[in-house]
């Protein structure tokens, strides 16, 4: 999330796709962070006590979290693959070492940290590149991981990076072009919107439609994503 530089991400789009007489949403995601960074930068540990029983926590990383740990064109952000226990040691630019995780280790203690506070937790994987979407998938080991985790931890997850790239696909690369601020990763406003519609397309496929009692009229208007069909994934 961002705004500053002309970025902004679908978190600071969403509100308006729910009855806020009903729900408070708040965007706790901070830009350039990734699983690993997010954590041991304290963010989430302030994240934390404002998680209150019956929230929902929808969370994604993996855009910040590829690369090798120790390679300085990461800038300390990336954590080992996987979803395993192993670590790997990083040391840092002043010279502390660091204990690096896998991003399936990270992506677990939100899960289990946000359970504990009686929370519903979704776990989303990334927005697709803007060079990534037309051939191929993007992100698909962070996607594969989210699964995983999700399922170990019986907390909710859909693949918001086919929801976009499908959607994408439908209005086609002119408009798409149109959504982003930089050539290749970060939505302007735009494009922020048109993804915010997508996580509402996303959480309306997932079994039961936990957050169906919460959308506003602007939410109801959006079908829900299917795989491979032909309904709209995002009504603008």
């Amino acid at each position: 999330s961002g705004g500053g530089s002309g970025n902004w991400g679908w978190g600071d789009r969403i509100t308006p796709f729910f009855d806020t007489s009903k729900i408070n949403v708040v965007n706790h995601a901070i830009a350039g962070r990734s699983a690993r960074t997010f954590y041991t930068d304290g963010h989430w540990e302030k994240t934390i006590p404002t998680i209150k029983p019956g929230d929902f926590v929808i969370i994604q990383f993996g855009t910040n979290d590829g690369g090798r740990v120790g390679d300085p064109a990461n800038k300390n952000r990336a954590d080992g693959e996987g979803i395993g226990d192993e670590t790997v040691e990083d040391t840092k630019p002043d010279g502390t070492k660091e204990l690096v995780h896998t991003f399936g280790w990270y992506m677990a203690q939100f899960v289990k940290q946000a359970q504990a506070k009686k929370a519903t937790v979704i776990l989303v994987s990334p927005v697709p590149h803007k060079d990534r979407w037309e051939t191929g998938r993007d992100f698909e080991t962070f996607a594969q991981w989210d699964a995983e985790v999700a399922k170990a931890h019986d907390a909710l997850y859909f693949d918001l990076t086919m929801v976009i790239t499908d959607a994408y696909k439908k209005v086609g690369k002119e408009k798409v072009e149109t959504f982003f601020s930089d050539p290749h990763t970060h939505t302007g406003d735009i494009g922020a919107q048109f993804n915010a519609a997508c996580v509402i397309a996303g959480l309306k496929s997932l079994p039961d439609n936990p957050l169906g009692n919460f959308f506003s009229e602007k939410a109801k208007a959006i079908e829900p994503y299917s795989a491979g069909s032909n309904t709209e994934a995002a009504k603008q």
